[in-house]
């Protein structure tokens, strides 16, 4: 296994711990509409991600791991759906929101730091489909880093001259 096959693992892993906790996110935030409906669709970019990069790598005969089964997950779902409704008119959910977007923002930003290295890897070994690849996906995980930065400068003020 040489560094490109190592760097697609671990973007792989990556992507699939943002998808996960982009779900979290919008389940926990279910009464925040904005939060829950964008951090789902981004989070179908992760999972995109994660199955073009099996792609690749299968290709280079690296085998990653299959997408995680979220069928399991409806009792915790329900949980993290009750739990949001709960505590909707108290003061700490603007706080937890606000630590929520911070840790999907560092997790979207190591994931983008790994598509860069893939893609200068690419060019420097002339590899077209390495290239195509980060090229295709990079720009969605910095749409995902821009949307978390915008909510964060959004929010901050209000919640955090409220407390």
């Amino acid at each position: 296994m040489n560094g490109i096959d190592l760097t697609l693992r671990t973007l792989h892993r990556g992507e699939r711990h943002l998808a996960h906790d982009l779900v979290t996110v919008a389940e926990r935030h279910r009464t925040e509409h904005e939060v829950h409906h964008v951090a789902t669709d981004l989070a179908r970019w992760s999972r995109e991600h994660m199955r073009q990069l099996a792609e690749t790598a299968a290709e280079r005969g690296v085998k990653l791991g299959e997408p995680p089964d979220h069928s399991t997950d409806g009792v915790f779902a329900t949980l993290r759906e009750k739990a949001s409704e709960a505590v909707v008119h108290r003061p700490e959910p603007g706080l937890l929101l606000l630590r929520d977007l911070r840790e999907l923002h560092v997790r979207a930003a190591e994931n983008s730091l790994h598509w860069e290295m893939l893609s200068q890897a690419a060019q420097a070994s002339r590899d077209s489909a390495l290239l195509t690849l980060a090229s295709s996906c990079h720009p969605q995980t910095l749409r995902q880093m821009r949307w978390t930065n915008t909510m964060i400068k959004n929010l901050a003020p209000q919640v955090l001259t409220s407390l």
